[in-house]
């Protein structure tokens, strides 16, 4: 694996786990109502579920690429399209509105409970399927190391790295509020969004790998 595509993938996911989503924003409104130990379990969690995405992208993705110089370029296609259109619909999000009433916190709720709702929720969500199919070919190079492996690799880098900023996201809940509450901080996140899936896009389009 190239060390420059390596740390390319590492900033993209940084920056993607950052910008608000279903994801981290019901991690924030988690841990803002519930407490951190909540935020942080369902960080692991819905971190655990990348493994899963990753695995079914690196088998599959690998079979085809290593086989097909041709499929691999559909399916590069694919993928930068796919992030065009997230790219899209970014254009069209509006601020969300953070629902946060304060409950009484459940003493009884297993920290291993909580783990499997973030993983379920990452795992029965096929858009994370599609997301990873379209993310991951662009940073992995077919004069390498196995393919399915380098993969499984970078996967393992985007868990780590979710779960890290998804727990940060919890611990510094209260005082991330009101930034989240922000409009200004909604306007400047919503173009960056757009901004990272188009590069990404348009990278993954005119790419040679």
């Amino acid at each position: 694996m190239e060390l420059g595509l390596v740390l390319s993938f590492i900033g993209a996911s940084i920056i993607l786990s950052f910008m608000p989503g279903p994801d981290n924003i019901f991690v924030l409104t988690e841990s803002i109502t519930k407490g951190q130990r909540d935020g942080i379990a369902i960080s692991m969690g819905l971190s655990l579920g990348v493994l899963i995405h990753t695995l079914a992208a690196a088998t599959g993705l690998s079979i085809i690429i290593q086989k097909s110089a041709i499929a691999f370029s559909i399916i590069k296609y694919f993928g930068a399209a796919y992030l065009f259109y997230l790219a899209y619909k970014a254009t069209q999000e509006k601020k969300q509105e953070l629902n946060l009433q304060f409950t009484t916190i459940d003493k009884g709720s297993k920290f291993s409970k909580l783990v499997k709702k973030g993983f379920l929720m990452n795992v029965l969500n096929p858009k994370v399927s599609l997301f990873f199919i379209a993310f991951l070919p662009q940073f992995i190079t077919t004069n390498g190391i196995n393919i399915t492996i380098q993969m499984i690799i970078l996967g393992l880098i985007f868990m780590v790295q979710a779960f890290l900023i998804f727990s940060l996201i919890s611990i510094l809940s209260s005082k991330l509020t009101r930034y989240v509450n922000s409009p200004k901080f909604w306007k400047i996140t919503k173009w960056s969004k757009i901004s990272v899936l188009s590069i990404l896009g348009l990278t993954l389009a005119l790419s040679s790998k």
